[in-house]
């Protein structure tokens, strides 16, 4: 562990450093426990910023409608941080606690739920950095009754490398889109991939597994068992791949309970291959 300085100009002197071959990761605990920066042969990949990076989503992904979902018969209430909406959950707001068994290439993070979500439980993150590959764990338990939740990644991609090179290519083949409404969450009407700028959440019952090529620069493939994955590419700077384990508003619209003797685990791998 060392001090470094966060995005935004900050020390936190809880950053952990990783390395494989010429790969460097940092993680920021204090910031959420999101990846600060991802470099390959001394390339960055991941959008710079006290709010990029990547960072983990949980206990939701995405935005839930009107920042309420319902446990049985009762109604919570989440802070409504998205227009009307509350988005990509609250750990990313909060410092993660280092897990003991880091090494110089693996570590795990954790940190106990707690106000405004309204239960009891643990939420865990493992990163495990290889030469050609980034492999992500990230799980919840409940340590008191049983609840909705999800569980994801919002990586930020930079668009372009920096180098001179051209701009990402996405491909993917999923199984449908989402269909959006004007409020931005599913209407639960499933359609054909619409045309790109994308703000949208794909279904994929084979897997997630999406490629971002920046020719004759780097081969990049996001994959994961998880069977959604948001696209978000508005903004210049970057294109988001964000796998997770349900669609937007998914603690209404299809909740998955972790229980006592059944927590939620989700998994991505971020592969890369050099090109040129």
């Amino acid at each position: 562990m060392a001090t470094q300085e966060t995005p935004d100009g900050r020390e936190d002197e809880h950053a952990v450093h990783l390395r494989a071959g010429a790969a460097r990761l940092t993680v920021l605990p204090d910031l959420g426990c999101r990846v600060g920066s991802l470099t390959v042969g001394g390339v960055e990949l991941l959008r710079q910023g006290p709010t990029f990076g990547s960072f983990p989503m949980v206990p939701w992904c995405g935005r839930t409608r009107d920042g309420q979902f319902r446990n049985g018969g009762v109604l919570h209430q989440m802070p409504r941080d998205a227009g009307p909406h509350a988005i990509h959950g609250t750990g990313r707001h909060v410092a993660w606690q280092a897990a003991p068994g880091a090494t110089g290439s693996s570590a795990c993070f954790y940190y106990d739920l707690a106000e405004p979500w309204p239960y009891q439980g643990r939420v865990s993150q493992r990163f495990e950095l290889s030469e050609d590959r980034l492999d992500l764990t990230m799980s919840v338990e409940t340590t008191g009754d049983s609840f909705p939740a999800q569980a994801g990644w919002h990586p930020w991609f930079l668009r372009n490398l920096g180098r001179g090179g051209q701009d990402a290519l996405i491909d993917f083949t999923p199984g449908w889109m989402e269909e959006r409404g004007d409020d931005h969450l599913p209407t639960g009407r499933r359609t054909e991939p619409g045309p790109r700028p994308w703000d949208d959440c794909f279904g994929m019952p084979d897997g997630v597994d999406v490629t971002l090529t920046w020719p004759d620069e780097l081969r990049l493939r996001i994959t994961s068992p998880a069977q959604w994955v948001v696209v978000y590419d508005e903004q210049p700077p970057a294109i988001c791949v964000e796998p997770q384990s349900g669609p937007p508003n998914g603690l209404n619209t299809a909740p998955r309970l972790v229980t006592p003797i059944d927590p939620l685990e989700i998994r991505a791998t971020w592969a890369w291959e050099p090109l040129g």
